[in-house]
């Protein structure tokens, strides 16, 4: 057989892990041959790619980013693009298509294997927000590197007796926020589930200093907002692709926490960092399994799926199923962390 990969959207540690896992699979178990597309699924309509041998997976696994390269495609260029996509495909003479990324490439993926194409999902996304998988690669390391950070800002806060409000990725959930901070000690969580009181936040981190406390950790998600009329908040625009651009949530806050509290407090964000770097194990090891499966799938004709982790095991959900929602904290985190406001 003769596959095609390529990695779409935001780039995450583990990316490499799928692309090296998926042409070991398919060369040295199945004889196949495995070309990669160029920056996404811009490589795809442009019929932008190369060849990956043994040789071109050699020494990835542990690397961050993409070999491939990574764009964005405007959802109606790609729609525009459904019948170049399958000339593509049919002079390349490909039997299935891998395409690696998170919610707005999966769409990408369902819109074409609707077309036809034959497609096998690959879910990724730091946020953690695919419903139909448990986990996500990228998430782990994304969590550790939020942690580390917070843990290294604890002292210089506590030197400085300063409020540190800690912005971390999460446009439209808080799973990162939820288990950087919880696994930090952070004093309080703001995430976009639920939008906060900054009455209660405000309160929450005074009684630190009132008990003789020196300093305060707050951890918000990118995506978090304060409850309506509570707070003057700049909501931000959008960009060309429909996604949010948030004004910046840390400083908006640092601001009105010192306003409110009469200390002083400094914006702090982690922003782009948390996603390059090395990829922990879990996340290599969870991005190997579902670079496995996925060419198993195609190999079993199983178009139109994902690969999923559910408990232990590597299952494949139908495109359909992985997008119509995204996986967002519920409320029995926040009881489990006693900080999330």
């Amino acid at each position: 057989m003769r596959m095609g990969v390529l990695t779409s959207g935001g780039d995450c540690p583990g990316l490499n892990a799928v692309i090296r896992s998926v042409v070991h699979r398919a060369v040295v178990d199945h004889g196949d041959d495995v070309i990669g597309f160029h920056d996404g699924w811009r490589g795809l309509l442009e019929c932008d790619y190369r060849k990956l041998d043994l040789d071109a997976v050699s020494g990835i696994l542990a690397r961050g980013g993409t070999v491939l390269g990574s764009s964005r495609v405007q959802p109606a260029q790609l729609r525009d693009g459904v019948e170049r996509a399958r000339g593509h495909v049919a002079d390349l003479g490909l039997d299935a298509i891998i395409p690696i990324g998170g919610e707005g490439t999966l769409k990408a993926a369902r819109l074409l294997s609707d077309s036809g194409l034959p497609i096998v999902g690959v879910p990724k996304t730091i946020d953690n927000d695919i419903a139909a998988t448990d986990v996500t690669f990228g998430f782990d390391t994304a969590v550790g590197v939020a942690t580390e950070a917070l843990d290294r800002l604890k002292t210089t806060a506590e030197s400085h007796q300063r409020v540190l409000i800690v912005e971390v990725m999460g446009r439209h959930t808080g799973w990162i926020a939820l288990h950087s901070g919880m696994a930090a000690g952070a004093h309080a969580i703001v995430v976009p589930e639920r939008p906060f009181d900054i009455e209660e936040l405000a309160a929450r981190v005074g009684e630190r200093f009132s008990a003789g406390k020196k300093f305060a950790i707050v951890v918000a998600a990118e995506g978090a907002k304060p409850r309506a009329g509570t707070m003057d908040f700049d909501e931000g625009a959008k960009d060309i692709y429909g996604h949010e651009r948030f004004a910046g949530i840390a400083r908006q806050l640092s601001l009105e926490l010192e306003d409110r509290l009469g200390k002083e407090a400094r914006p702090v964000i982690l922003g782009h960092v948390q996603r390059g770097g090395t990829p922990t194990a879990y996340d290599r090891v969870l991005a190997t399994r579902f670079g496995w499966h996925a060419v198993e799938a195609v190999h079993a004709g199983e178009f139109g799926m994902m690969t999923a982790l559910r408990g232990t095991e590597i299952v494949r959900t139908p495109l359909a199923a992985a997008v119509e929602t995204l996986k967002t904290v519920p409320d029995a985190r926040y009881d489990e962390a006693g900080v999330v406001l």
